[in-house]
């Protein structure tokens, strides 16, 4: 009897702190535990991260500083917070300006404020990267999302391989290259741009009468003239690469450079302009 009577005790006592395990809001509710927190900034007190989404490369879409909406691509974090008990959440606002303050501390700035949605642009640039960031609160404060692009080109990993190049110069007369990179405001061809030169030489050295135009395209970001230059030396540069390092003859080759006067897309966007910035093939 007492055996039975002990065993009833500890089956209450298990049952009771079962009870209250899943009636205390702070044990039940927990972190999605595939999320966690940008290392940009901490998370407001006693709020836990509910969704996310992160993305090697993606967009999003933010107000520039002179209030037009844009779309940056680059690594992209989205996480959703909700707080462990609404009776203690904090205004939107608070919200807002806690984050707002955190960026200012780092050297961001405040892009853009829209308080009666609660919403804020905001943006950093150091060590050479930039870091565009949107904060929403909403719910009353209990709940907001984090949004952050460091804006970044994407990594082209499918080029086109020479029979293609060929097949769009026979039916179009030109053939758009992708692939090949240059650092910043240079014209020296980075060493990832080997695929994509390789298919090039490829594609001369398997038709030996074709003779090419190497165009050099921009987006319209800066001054045309500059731009022509610009478009003009990197041209010099694909055409330099294949004549030395694959021995193409260079009567076969010549570069020119148009900046943006031939777009393919439109220059309002950026996924527009990093399709305008490429090389050509024309045929001769």
């Amino acid at each position: 009897m007492k055996i039975y009577m002990r065993n009833i005790i500890i089956l209450l006592l298990v049952l009771a702190g079962a009870f209250l395990i899943a009636s205390d809001p702070l044990l039940a509710q927990y972190d999605n535990p595939r999320c966690k927190d940008h290392p940009m900034f901490t998370r407001m007190p006693n709020y836990y991260i509910k969704d996310c989404k992160e993305k090697e490369y993606d967009r999003a879409e933010f107000s520039d500083e002179k209030g037009n909406y844009i779309y940056v691509e680059g690594k992209y974090y989205w996480a959703s917070y909700w707080i462990t008990d609404v009776n203690k959440a904090p205004s939107e606002l608070q919200v807002i300006r806690n984050f707002q303050n955190a960026i200012r501390n780092i050297g961001g700035v405040i892009i853009k404020e829209k308080l009666n949605f609660g919403i804020s642009y905001m943006k950093l640039t150091k060590d050479k990267k930039t870091w565009w960031i949107i904060i929403k609160a909403t719910n009353r404060g209990a709940h907001y999302e984090l949004t952050i692009v460091e804006k970044a080109e994407m990594a082209q990993e499918i080029i086109a391989d020479a029979k293609s190049l060929m097949s769009d110069i026979q039916t179009k007369g030109s053939a758009s290259v992708y692939g090949i990179y240059f650092d910043f405001d240079k014209a020296d061809i980075k060493p990832e741009s080997e695929p994509a030169i390789r298919e090039i030489a490829k594609l001369l050295q398997e038709n030996p009468k074709l003779k090419l135009y190497v165009v050099g395209h921009t987006d319209n970001v800066g001054g045309l003239d500059y731009n022509m230059k610009l478009s003009k030396a990197r041209a010099d540069a694909v055409v330099k690469e294949l004549t030395t390092k694959h021995k193409i003859s260079s009567d076969r080759l010549k570069a020119f450079g148009i900046a943006s006067l031939s777009p393919v897309a439109s220059n309002d966007t950026e996924e527009g302009r990093a399709k305008n910035r490429r090389v050509e093939l024309v045929k001769q």
